[in-house]
């Protein structure tokens, strides 16, 4: 078959960047709404060119297109530059370009008064391209650049609102602890750099070489060195995606204009850890080390952030956790070795995940306050927004036949084949998803409402604010579909190793069950009958509260003792270094006043000078004859 719009797959991310140039060379110009027009054709025109290619690539097998030309030569190494494109990052393609999309749609209402609009949908087409560009990439080189130009673009975002010191912390933050994870990324990069023949690291070589351990050997590599990169790799990924222990710095980031949560933090950056572990499958694979490392890592973080979401008050922070616990749910199905279990539900996250941040940031739009337990009865005045978020709940939830449900019970599937434990957690999990999203869908949108004296004008949001919130409804409910007992051609399509697709039945009804279950339970405690939340905490509240206190131990075991260095740092440059510095500038000054006196062109000042160093030659002389010395 011959292809039309494959071979221009590179405009997709390149339309985004012409946007943000032009967005920055013309704000005078593209000022206001105008900006977010064009933002948003720049973002319509990437998704149907997205749209042609996948259609294009949809009848066929899973053949990968390469371009590249060179980009710099260095002695005998050439580094390449270009794209592949094959059916893993056209999946990626299409969740970006929809929710980027969407997020732009969206922003023209929620950002409607802000007066550096411009500069927002700049950033927003920068993030983008930047996040295309990185699924493009066909070596881990080029994936890298755009890997930390997605950094600087989070950095850029979530700080959008400077002038909020809780903003500039959450951008600070989020900076620093992505680098720790970015450091690992780059010294797995220098590694195979070093060790790989030709020190090639295109995508089609490292899976050649890491293919078994015996093609290891053949290329001169050891097993526990592939366990050491796979581990690095994986450092990058626990960065980027949220997961313990680096996770902190993702609550912190939802002080960002809620579309960029949305954008970010629900379906792109977050999930760039995921698909980094996918594309780089067989240097995983090939150590069962490695693999542990990954499963224990995922599994915990998908209990622990669903665990810390139980109390949340904060509407965005709940949504914030969840993300968290379900990045987890993907890094666990691939330590369970299936990258087509993982990308699936990074596939349908990514639109319930989205739906459900654009429903509160309309939420937030009506209401001007975030704490779900000052809201209540919400349902009767948002009614578009209830019902999409009630969609989106449930997707979450693992309700059938929502999209989550369908992604939730292949990896639950996986994990009862083979590695029971992590089959309880999974499912231990999904009850607590359920439960913490009933708690604030019943908090914010049924019984007596607690915002009327404060805002009595609530309304629904303007159209294009809910026509997005519509649209990722209905992909909520219909993108499941593409990975079912009745029709598993996704993993074949995708070209990536897993194990079986589906469990048995009883699974799907369990995990059914357990959501239910936690459903009922935040309906019978939270719901439209719920008795006063009483003020008195066990200490298990307190400490899920304190989420496990993990930002006090960072605080006192990394940045006080940190700080109390810089400040003996400081106190030695400022006393010790500047005062030396300061003592002789003080000397050479006091030299050089008490010589100036002297200079005066007065020729009874020289004679007593000049007297006065003879009595002082005469005197060394007489001492030196004398064997003074």
């Amino acid at each position: 078959m011959e292809l039309i719009f494959a071979p221009y797959v590179w405009m997709v991310p390149a339309i985004p960047l012409v946007c943000f140039i032009l967005l920055l060379l013309l704000r005078s110009v593209l000022a206001g709404r105008r900006a977010a027009i064009a933002g948003t054709i720049g973002s319509s025109l990437s998704l149907l060119l997205a749209l042609f290619i996948l259609i294009e690539q949809l009848p066929s097998g899973s053949d990968t297109l390469t371009w590249t030309f060179e980009w710099l030569h260095i002695g005998e190494i050439v580094i390449p530059l270009g794209y592949e494109l094959n059916h893993l990052n056209m999946l990626m393609l299409i969740v970006i370009t929809v929710v980027s999309l969407l997020v732009h749609l969206y922003s023209i209402g929620y950002m409607a008064k802000d007066k550096r609009l411009p500069t927002y949908y700049a950033y927003l087409a920068l993030f983008t391209s930047a996040m295309l560009g990185l699924v493009l990439a066909p070596n881990l080189i080029q994936l890298f650049v755009f890997w930390e130009l997605v950094g600087v673009c989070s950095f850029l975002l979530i700080g959008f609102w400077y002038e909020r010191e809780a903003a500039k912390a959450a951008a600070k933050k989020a900076f620093m602890v992505t680098r720790v994870g970015d450091v690992g990324l780059f010294i797995a990069i220098l590694l195979l750099y070093w060790h790989m023949p030709n020190h090639s690291l295109d995508f089609s070589t490292l899976a050649f070489v890491f293919e078994s351990s015996s093609t290891l050997a053949q290329h001169g590599l050891s097993l526990g060195l592939a366990t050491w990169i796979g581990c690095l790799l994986f450092a990058g990924a626990i960065g980027k995606s949220g997961q313990f222990p680096l996770h902190v710095w993702l609550p912190d980031a939802m002080e960002g204009p809620t579309p960029v949560s949305a954008l970010i933090h629900a379906a792109t950056m977050v999930a760039a850890g995921v698909y980094l572990v996918a594309r780089t499958f067989d240097i995983f694979r090939v150590s069962e080390t490695t693999m542990t490392i990954v499963m224990i890592i995922g599994g915990f973080t998908a209990l622990f952030a669903a665990t810390i979401a139980l109390v949340q008050k904060d509407l965005k922070r709940v949504l914030a956790y969840s993300t968290i616990s379900q990045l987890g749910y993907m890094m666990l199905a691939l330590g369970l070795g299936s990258a087509a279990a993982a990308m699936f539900h990074l596939f349908t996250h990514a639109f319930f995940k989205a739906l459900l941040f654009l429903g509160a940031g309309s939420i937030i739009h009506a209401v001007h306050k975030q704490d779900i337990t000052e809201m209540g009865g919400l349902g009767r005045k948002l009614k578009v927004t209830a019902w999409t978020f009630a969609i989106g709940m449930l997707a979450l939830s693992g309700i059938p036949p929502f999209s989550g449900f369908w992604s939730k019970e292949v990896i639950l599937s996986l994990a009862w084949e083979q590695q029971k434990l992590w089959f309880v957690v999974a499912i231990l999990t999904a009850f607590l998803t359920a439960l913490y999203m009933a708690r604030m869908f019943f908090l914010v949108f049924t019984g007596k409402s607690n915002s009327d004296k404060a805002s009595p004008d609530i309304h629904e949001a303007p159209p294009v604010m809910t026509i997005p919130l519509l649209v990722l409804a209905v992909l909520s409910l219909i993108s499941g579909f593409v990975y079912t007992p009745f029709a598993p051609w996704l993993e074949g399509w995708l070209g990536v190793a897993s194990s079986e697709a589906h469990g048995p039945v009883w699974i799907m009804i369990a995990s059914t069950l357990m959501g239910l279950i936690g459903l009922f339970i935040g309906y019978w405690r939270y719901g439209p009958a719920r008795k006063p939340i009483p003020t008195s905490r066990t200490w298990v509240y307190r400490m899920l509260e304190r989420k496990y206190g993990v930002d006090e131990c960072y605080r006192w075991v990394i940045i006080r003792p940190v700080h109390a260095a810089a400040s003996v740092c400081l106190a030695l440059d400022r006393f010790i270094i500047s005062g030396c510095v300061r003592l002789l500038e003080r000397v050479v000054m006091q030299f050089g006043s008490g010589w100036q006196r002297i200079q005066q062109g007065q020729l009874q000042t020289y004679g007593v000078v000049s007297l006065f160093g003879f009595a002082v030659l005469a005197v060394l002389l007489f001492a030196l004859r004398r064997g003074f010395w």
